[in-house]
């Protein structure tokens, strides 16, 4: 017999991965206390789960890392990301629609997704919209937030998981995909490269930006200036940031090509500095790892992480290592 489905989306699921080390809690006491989201396992559309953070699209890792901290102080980034995993892929679903008429990257009943959506985040939709990216993940963290992850714990982050699905099954897989995310080495961007959790202070110092408007002029060793960041104005910070104070580059993307050493591109490490020559050095980005950059790319868009393939390959690079 089926259950009822009770609030949230009901998700499609992306398959078995071997649990790794899955958290032993009161499943009893949560069950007492959760409420929301529910799905029958057995209607569940099941294929290859697991993956490491390389797996994780660029755009929707920044979301995860961007809305965990700002919706939610206990909830971690790779919590939220295995739940996005396990319902639609990271939206890689072809329709995102369930069943029981859940929709979205995060899988939310239209209904319960109007309780989380506000207020709308920076760069969401306006009426927001469960179908949004950026609106779908912030409102999964504050439900998430809501049903016990704010406490930071192991139970209440089982708590809150099952709020989302009620089904201890949903649970140990949401857990056993974060942990996947959580224990990747050096990883982080989306392309196999690093980033908070990474060894190098400047990646995690400049990816605390990540969403702050590009401002033209904006920024300095001490952050924002202006309501925003430009391009070097990014990476002044993170570099002053990240070295605790020894190291202030030079203030325009012209002058910090030759900050530092030369290094080869080949030889690139998470927290080197990128030069693009696009009409003259006018641009520059902090790599991450993997074929990743983080960056203030242009007016109207915010601090992101990128892939270096694509637009930025048929322009000549400066490599500089400033630590």
């Amino acid at each position: 017999m089926k259950r009822p489905v009770i609030a949230g989306g009901v998700g499609f699921g992306v398959g078995a991965v071997a649990l790794i080390g899955v958290l032993v809690l009161f499943v009893a006491a949560v069950a007492n206390g959760a409420a929301g989201h529910q799905q029958e396992a057995a209607g569940t559309q099941v294929s290859a789960q697991g993956g490491a953070v390389g797996d994780i699209p660029p755009a929707m890792l920044a979301l995860y890392r961007k809305a965990a901290p700002a919706s939610c102080k206990g909830l971690d980034w790779s919590v939220l990301a295995a739940v996005g995993k396990v319902e639609t892929d990271h939206a890689r679903h072809p329709t995102m629609r369930s069943y029981a008429g859940a929709v979205g990257p995060m899988q939310f009943l239209p209904s319960t997704f109007k309780g989380y959506a506000y207020p709308v985040p920076s760069g969401g939709a306006n009426p927001p919209s469960p179908w949004d990216p950026t609106d779908a993940v912030f409102a999964a963290a504050r439900m998430l937030c809501a049903n016990g992850a704010k406490s930071g714990t192991e139970r209440g982050i089982y708590r809150a998981i099952y709020s989302y699905n009620h089904a201890d099954w949903y649970v140990r897989k949401v857990l056993s995909q974060a942990k996947v995310y959580a224990a990747s080495p050096g990883t982080g961007d989306g392309s196999g490269g690093a980033a908070a959790g990474s060894s190098s202070a400047i990646v995690r110092a400049a990816h605390s930006k990540l969403g702050i408007p590009y401002v033209w002029g904006g920024g300095d060793i001490h952050g924002p200036t202006n309501g925003g960041l430009d391009c070097s104005g990014l990476t002044s910070y993170a570099v002053y940031k990240g070295t605790g104070g020894r190291v202030a580059l030079p203030r325009t993307s012209q002058q910090q090509r030759f900050a530092g050493v030369a290094v080869p591109r080949d030889e690139m490490q998470p927290g080197d500095l990128i030069i693009f020559n696009k009409d003259g050095w006018g641009h520059v980005g902090i790599f991450v790892g993997g074929n990743a950059m983080i960056n203030a790319p242009r007016p109207g868009k915010g601090v992101e992480i990128t892939t270096l393939a694509g637009y930025w390959s048929g322009y000549e690079w400066a490599v500089r290592r400033v630590t």
